[in-house]
């Protein structure tokens, strides 16, 4: 059986099953007292403990936990910390709990519903908020159970900020564009906003075995197969949740390291499209220290003039009004990046404005400093990436 027809036969199979046991899940009650702030190794060591000792003990299939790649709680990314915990808790698991076998998320290591591992990996502030500046990094970790539907153990940990690395994998930090996705806020809701018993989100359980394909791509593209990448990518794209942006970023990024320009062209417009009807196009466009000019080391800064003209005509052409809103990150004087934050904008917006000169009425520009960072660290390296980003979003009013 080739690959993409197993794909669609799990895909039938899990989504029948979800079908006859799924229900609404609960929202998460608040936390009484915050974890204290660990060393990263005892942090992840202590929640790892709990969730698989007081999970209910593994008969048949639930001895199999897959683990689905952890991810920033905010973002969607995966990064070298993720990766970290992944490979923590399966020695872990190895040494301490043998009734369980841990795999990583494919197509085959799903088709017999077992429990699976979801975490996320926040940064946030001393009043447990993702916003202003950062202090420690908030891990949650949670196993599910495909055969019920229901989130069976469920653990949380606070992590010093110092110990971790959160420069994204390589496929992350080289895609071009964010969106809020759902499938990723499906991912990150079963572990935020879940507790025990309730109901594993019914998005995620949909986009499970999309999931695993983009898992595969997703190594192979971080360890220079692209070609490999890019028939996953594809493949992803044609199952039930293949409409999400980790297909269209993966590629685009597959088709650019193969030299496929026009198809790599394409790709960018799909992204582009994909965005426009999701409301939002965060870019990140790199730009100089303190400066309005675009950075000309930055990895894909050759490509800033395709990208712009590519958003430029799909804005024309679906005849939109686009709020351009520039981000900074928290390093310097708040005054100083709301002002730079607007210069980058307005430069962004002269740029789309003299590609299609039919968007000079329908453009707004607008800077909000570091107010809406996304990481918040303030670590200007590759790991808030997103904080200094341009965000293009339709809105209805032009002016």
């Amino acid at each position: 059986m080739q690959r993409r027809e197993f794909i669609a036969l799990a895909v039938s199979a899990l989504s029948a099953r979800w079908t006859a046991t799924g229900v609404a899940a609960d929202a998460a009650p608040a936390a009484a007292t915050p974890p204290p702030i660990l060393p990263f190794d005892q942090a992840i060591s202590n929640a790892a403990k709990q969730v698989f000792s007081s999970a209910p003990p593994p008969q048949g299939n639930a001895a199999t936990v897959v683990i689905d790649p952890l991810i920033d709680g905010i973002t969607g990314y995966q990064s070298k910390a993720t990766q970290s915990i992944q490979e923590r808790i399966t020695a872990l698991v190895k040494r301490d709990f043998p009734k369980y076998r841990v795999q990583g998320i494919t197509s085959s290591s799903l088709s017999r519903q077992p429990r699976f591992l979801v975490g996320t990996f926040t940064p946030i502030n001393a009043q447990m908020k993702p916003a202003g500046p950062r202090e420690s990094y908030w891990f949650c970790l949670v196993m599910g159970d495909l055969a019920s539907g229901k989130i069976v153990a469920k653990a949380v940990a606070r992590v010093r900020m110092q110990d971790a690395n959160a420069s994204p994998t390589a496929v992350f930090a080289d895609s071009p564009v964010w969106i809020r996705d759902r499938n990723i806020q499906a991912y990150i809701a079963n572990c935020q906003d879940s507790r025990v018993g309730s109901a594993i989100k019914p998005e995620y359980v949909e986009g499970l075995l999309t999931a695993a394909v983009l898992n595969e791509a997703g190594d192979a593209y971080d360890e220079g197969r692209y070609a490999e990448a890019l028939d996953l990518y594809q493949t992803a794209r044609k199952t039930q949740a293949g409409d999400q942006l980790r297909v269209y970023n993966g590629l685009y990024l597959a088709q650019t390291k193969l030299q496929h320009t026009p198809q790599a062209v394409a790709a960018f417009r799909d992204l582009v499209d994909f965005g426009l009807r999701r409301q939002q196009l965060a870019v990140k466009f790199l730009f100089r220290p303190g400066s309005v000019r675009f950075a000309s080391d930055a990895k894909f800064s050759t490509d800033y003039g395709m990208w712009l003209a590519q958003i430029a005509a799909q804005a024309a052409q679906n005849n939109v009004c686009l709020q351009i809103t520039g981000h900074t990150s928290p390093t310097g004087s708040a005054a100083l990046n709301d002002s730079l934050s607007l210069l980058r904008a307005q430069y962004i917006q002269a740029r789309l404005e003299g590609t299609q000169p039919g968007l000079a009425k329908r453009t707004l520009a607008a800077g909000v400093g570091s107010r809406e960072n996304l990481i918040g660290t303030g670590k200007d390296d590759a790991s808030d990436l997103l904080d200094r980003r341009v965000e293009l979003k339709p809105v209805q009013v032009c002016s």
